[in-house]
């Protein structure tokens, strides 16, 4: 097995995903790569995620704030100079996701914090959550990247960010800053460049190898900058709304749904969904199920019960509720 890491001084956000995209492609068999990167005064939704509706987005760019879009589900978070980003990527056959998580949990443990992880996607100290982790799979290349909050200003990351109340209500909490802590409140003397090279220590000590360091010259920067523009793009960040005739929302233990239906004639002509589950196919799945179909109860639960064959868990529960929707 062979280890790079690659590190950036750069704080573009779509810069920083842009290189992330690119490290995803450029992974052999055989390798595992650890990006580490920081994003200024950033706000990053999940791929299938409605940009709106998970923040304010006017009041945000208004003072100076970048919001861009991940390929990863998942649901949005923010980015300031104080938190560290990190990102795994890695071949199908080398991706470990419990090893990944390792390399966390020992960097943490070297500034005396003890780490555990919690539920589809956190990992808590002393029962809060510290860092958010997200994860993508493009053919049999993967990615697990993340957050790691060190001394990011909660006061803006309550400012901008509205998570749905019932997603708040299920962690047990009233607000999105009163079930996450940054490690400066454990460990006062820890920085994020500390931390860097605390990951990269615990990087070569869980895989048991040397990392080699990548330069940035090593990414082509035609199609870095090509990419980008794409991440920067306002069609890829912000999407364009759509008029509907009718919407079903839920949430679930997996994620919320939020079905948004054009119905002509008593048929889905088009349907968008959004959501922040883990697993970025589902959303489009379920849109591309639900278009063509009747708009009645029993011919929507039907349309959706094949995925059921990828999505064991997620499938049965939106049929159920389809099948039992009030507002149809």
């Amino acid at each position: 097995m062979k280890l790079f890491l690659f590190q950036t001084d750069c704080a573009d956000p779509a810069r920083n995903l842009a290189a992330e995209e690119l490290l995803l492609r450029r992974v052999q068999p055989g390798e595992v790569g650890l990006y580490l990167w920081q994003n200024a005064h950033t706000i990053v939704v999940g791929r299938n995620q409605d940009a709106w509706r998970e923040c304010k987005v006017a009041l945000f760019e208004g003072e100076g704030g970048r919001l861009v879009r991940r390929l990863s589900g998942g649901g949005a978070v923010y980015h300031d100079m104080g938190n560290q980003n990190f990102t795994f990527v890695a071949r199908q056959g080398w991706y470990d996701t419990a090893r990944q998580t390792e390399v966390l949990r020992l960097a943490a443990r070297r500034f005396g914090i003890d780490a555990a992880r919690s539920g589809r996607n956190d990992v808590l100290a002393e029962g809060r959550k510290f860092s958010g982790n997200a994860y993508y799979q493009s053919g049999d290349h993967c990615y697990h990247h993340g957050t790691i909050l060190i001394d990011t200003d909660m006061a803006m990351l309550g400012r901008y960010l509205q998570p749905h109340p019932e997603k708040l209500a299920g962690k047990g909490v009233a607000s999105v800053t009163s079930r996450v802590i940054n490690l400066k409140e454990l460990s006062p003397g820890i920085t994020a460049e500390a931390m860097r090279h605390a990951l990269a220590e615990a990087f070569e000590e869980v895989y048991g190898a040397r990392a080699a360091r990548l330069e940035a010259d090593g990414i082509p920067a035609d199609e870095w900058d090509a990419l980008a523009r794409h991440y920067a793009d306002p069609a890829w960040r912000l999407g364009e709304p759509k008029p509907y005739t009718a919407r079903l929302a839920k949430r679930f233990g997996f994620g919320g749904i939020d079905a948004r239906l054009t119905v002509e004639a008593g048929v889905v002509a088009r349907a968008e969904v959004f959501s922040d589950a883990m697993d970025a196919d589902l959303a489009p799945a379920l849109a591309k199920s639900l278009t063509g179909a009747a708009y009645d109860r029993q011919a929507m639960a039907g349309a959706v019960e094949p995925l059921a064959g990828r999505w064991p868990r997620e499938a049965p529960q939106v049929r159920e509720w389809l099948a039992e929707a009030s507002d149809v």
